[in-house]
């Protein structure tokens, strides 16, 4: 029973995850219109998370288990860690270049072909049995995400390729791949939200120094100029930061690799509907029926999951 609670709890953590990382495309739009944008976004987002994930250890006492949980990181968990850093950053960058230089929906289309990269190299690695039903939810998840995302390239009347943007969506999803990979268990041993709090004040200084070197400096300093992107950023910083990337890392932990990239293909299908309510674009029938395949996927997994081959959670206190 408690291999099988924690499943079910970290389907529910990828899940949640995966909704409120579909905030960052409206989130990111109001908060370019207010003058934070693309890199600067990315570093302000990450910064508050940072901020809000060490706010919480402290008030916890759960400074010093983090600190101590780096201290005793081996040199490979070490290197697992800042691997993931990097692979973050490396992430946040490539997808919101991609943004600038070829629609959102094939980067999103390119970025979302990680899940199968995922279950590839977790059958390579030898962590993951690519079973039947697992097969089949992640040929169900991938299909649904294509008819959410081919809905909106409808909408848009088509697509410009742009071969730098094609390879920044394709460099995206690798980074996710190497994230997920060695998130599971490269640095198992530190609990997650003090993995979490490296991973995100990392991406906030490397982001920052990338938005410097791209000339984006009065956009970086924007909020320190005017309080109206502050609620786009706090938002994006605490629900689309802080706590997703805390639920993220836990779900890879709990339900592994393959599982969680299967169950964040929600992430776009929530984005279309977040799209059309803030942003007025239209919803179309074929990405209605393709949010139902990614849900169908979801209760695939869950029903044909067998508890004597879940991955034990690791242990990770909850913030």
């Amino acid at each position: 029973m408690p291999i099988r609670r924690s499943a079910v709890g970290g389907s529910l953590f990828a899940l949640t995850a995966a909704s409120l990382f579909a905030t960052l495309g409206p989130l990111s739009r109001f908060a370019a219109e207010a003058g934070l944008e693309g890199t600067a976004f990315v570093a302000w987002r990450a910064g508050i998370g940072a901020a809000t994930i060490a706010l919480v250890l402290g008030l916890a006492g759960g400074l010093a288990a983090a600190r101590s949980g780096l201290r005793t990181l081996d040199r490979r968990g070490r290197a697992a860690l800042a691997t993931a850093a990097t692979m973050g950053l490396v992430l946040n960058v490539c997808i919101f270049i991609a943004f600038g230089r070829i629609t959102i929906a094939l980067a999103l289309m390119l970025f979302y072909t990680y899940p199968a990269l995922v279950a590839a190299v977790g059958v390579l690695l030898g962590r993951d049995r690519l079973t039947p039903p697992k097969l089949a939810a992640l040929v169900l998840a991938s299909a649904g995400v294509l008819l959410v995302l081919a809905g909106s390239l409808a909408v848009t009347g088509g697509v410009s390729v742009d071969l730098l943007g094609v390879l920044l969506g394709l460099g995206a999803a690798v980074s996710q791949t190497v994230f997920v990979t060695v998130s599971r268990s490269g640095f198992g041993g530190l609990p997650a939200s003090a993995a979490t709090l490296v991973i995100l004040a990392t991406s906030a200084v490397g982001g920052a120094v990338v938005a410097v070197a791209a000339g984006a400096v009065a956009s970086l300093v924007a909020p320190l100029t005017s309080l109206e992107p502050w609620p786009y950023a706090l938002v994006a910083g605490i629900l689309g930061a802080a706590l997703p990337s805390f639920l993220f890392i836990t779900a890879i932990r709990r339900i592994g690799g393959t599982r969680t990239g299967i169950l964040m293909l929600w992430e776009p299908v929530v984005g279309v509907v977040l799209a059309a309510l803030l942003l007025g674009e239209s919803l179309l029938p074929l990405q209605l029926l393709g949010g139902a395949l990614v849900i169908g996927a979801a209760l695939l997994l869950q029903l044909t999951s067998d508890p004597a081959t879940e991955p034990v959670a690791a242990a990770v206190d909850v913030v």
